[in-house]
């Protein structure tokens, strides 16, 4: 193959159809054939990328290896493909003007009047194309955010269209994911917003190939027929999507409606070998069939939105099909929890996780939280925020350091015990200037995290600015409370653990971002099953 087959996938009637999992549901279909496959998100929205955008605004920021801070739909790509993505994996509008914008500046339209066509959507083919240059695929998948009809993605539904031209039709392909609503009154299925939807598609030049319909019900055959005819698309390619019970359901969902032999048809794709996806389905009836139970809660501020902790819900899964143990997660506000109802809060748990996050609201719950989990001996987590929160507790609490804090907090803090990072206090700017991406790690021999990990050295993606303040390390070693993984280069203290407690660990990376259905993250396997023997003890 001389260059790849291009897939867009693109949304119409509503948002939040699951673009995302349909994505990455074809992509591990036609991985399971053999095909090498990737996927990009291209968004509408003019922010460089989501990194400064509040979680409750768009869910959480997914950071790549590479140090981009992304749109959560690549952690689903990377959680299906088990293959990690990068910074060309997702591309804002805001990006897309930039980059113009800049080439304006620079004089390389050499006096051109910079316009929307073909400028903007020159652009954004030229990054359809960029992965293509990093490395060979078969297949590229691109799906683009929001909804056929939005204003801001005009110039996106135009490049599509364009792309068709430059490839060829044989490897071009289009996806329109849709709703068809179900009237309880009149007892039936609609189609006439997936018709207006397709009729925006084809005033906009691009004719859908392929229909994939979202339904609470099942589409009788009558149903499938009226949209092929009005929407102009084969009977044998208006697929069924259905709500699934989890969304690791869905690729084997859409290999039973036929969506990859469809693909593969219309794209002349042929390979030897049948869709292998047998560690799929060992992972699947694992996940369904749990052997225990554990209660674990999440605390952290943005629980009314549970899209905030998208990767970490995720690595739970992961967690539970490999230890065939459900775990019902609870996810508990801290601004609800103080030092009067942490216990009422709490006392249920068999382990507890605190939450990324940035600023002072909810602190003071959290710092309680970790508080009773070291006194009680429960199993805990801390990841990011939550390994920060847990050394503040330690200061005030065991080393008796009145008043000790992050200088994120309380700048004026008596005790900084966890402190801005030196190269970060000259920065002003906020998007993508914290310490992000892939680091190394050194784990000490011995420790729980070392055993867990099964080797000393790692790679871990960050996202944050602030620091265990190493002036104090030798009182808090002192004390109990271990540095047993340390960057290697800067001697940044990147895990704490303490001695004498069943499992308390606190990592100031996201270990969350590496967990995949194939391949869950050792931390997570390990904190279920700390869950587990606590659960075990309590009830003997």
């Amino acid at each position: 193959m001389d260059h790849p087959k291009y897939i867009f996938i693109t949304g119409g009637v509503t948002s939040s159809l699951g673009k995302g999992i349909i994505a990455s549901s074809l992509g591990k279909l036609l991985q399971a054939r053999g095909l090498s496959v990737t996927i990009q998100k291209f968004d509408p929205y003019l922010n460089i990328d989501p990194g400064t955008l509040n979680p409750y605004e768009h869910g959480e920021c997914y950071v790549t290896d590479d140090g981009a801070e992304t749109d959560l739909d690549l952690g689903h790509y990377e959680r299906f493909l088990n293959e990690s993505t990068s910074q060309g994996n997702n591309v804002t509008t805001g990006r897309i003007y930039n980059n113009v914008i800049t080439k304006e500046r620079n004089g390389e339209y050499l006096g051109k009047t910079v316009q929307v066509i073909p400028h903007i959507t020159d652009e954004i083919k030229a990054n359809f194309y960029k992965l293509a240059k990093t490395k060979k695929y078969d297949v590229i998948i691109t799906e683009i955010g929001g909804c056929v009809g939005d204003i801001e993605s005009l110039p996106f539904i135009e490049a599509v269209r364009q792309v068709k031209w430059d490839v060829g039709a044989n490897n071009f392909l289009v996806i329109h994911l849709t709703l068809i609503p179900y009237l309880k009154a009149a007892k039936e299925l609609k189609t006439k917003p997936t018709q207006h939807s397709v009729k925006q598609l084809l005033e906009a030049g691009i004719q859908p190939d392929i229909l994939v319909c979202r339904s609470e019900y099942t589409l009788p055959t009558d149903v499938k027929r009226k949209l092929a005819l009005f929407c102009n698309v084969e009977l044998n390619c208006v697929i069924e999507a259905m709500d699934a019970d989890t969304i690791y359901d869905v690729p084997l969902l859409m290999r039973k409606e036929k969506l990859d032999e469809r693909v593969m048809k219309k794209l002349k794709l042929s390979t030897k070998e049948n869709t292998n996806l047998e560690d799929w389905r060992i992972f699947l009836g694992k996940l369904k069939n749990p052997l225990n139970e554990v209660k674990i809660g999440l605390i952290g501020k943005y629980v009314s939105l549970p899209d905030a902790y998208k990767s970490i819900i995720e690595s739970f899964t992961h967690a539970a099909a490999e230890t065939e143990c459900k775990v019902d997660l609870q996810l508990i506000s801290s601004e609800d929890i103080d030092k009067d109802c942490v216990a009422k809060q709490l006392q249920e748990l068999d382990g507890i996780l605190v939450a990324p996050g940035f600023g002072e609201r909810g602190i003071e719950g959290k710092i309680e939280t970790v508080k009773f989990a070291r006194e009680q001996q429960i199993p805990f987590f801390g990841i990011c925020l939550g390994m920060q929160v847990a050394v503040v507790e330690f200061a005030r609490n065991v080393l008796k350091l009145e008043g000790a804090f992050s200088t994120e907090m309380d700048p004026n803090t008596p005790h900084p015990v966890i402190d801005m990072m030196a190269e970060q206090k000259k920065i002003t700017q906020l998007g993508g200037t914290m310490r992000l991406g892939a680091y190394p790690c050194d784990l000490k021999k011995g420790s729980k995290v070392a055993s867990a990990y099964g080797k000393l050295h790692i790679t871990e993606r960050h996202r944050h600015r602030f620091e265990f303040n190493n002036k104090y390390l030798k009182d808090y070693e002192a004390n109990g409370m271990m540095a047993t993984g340390i960057n290697p280069d800067t001697k940044l203290v990147e895990i704490v653990e303490l001695k004498d407690h069943p499992w308390f660990v606190g990592t100031q990376y996201h270990p969350e971002y590496r967990s995949t259905a194939l391949n869950p993250h050792p931390l997570f396997v390990r904190f279920v099953k700390a869950a587990l023997d606590f659960q075990k003890k309590k009830n003997n």
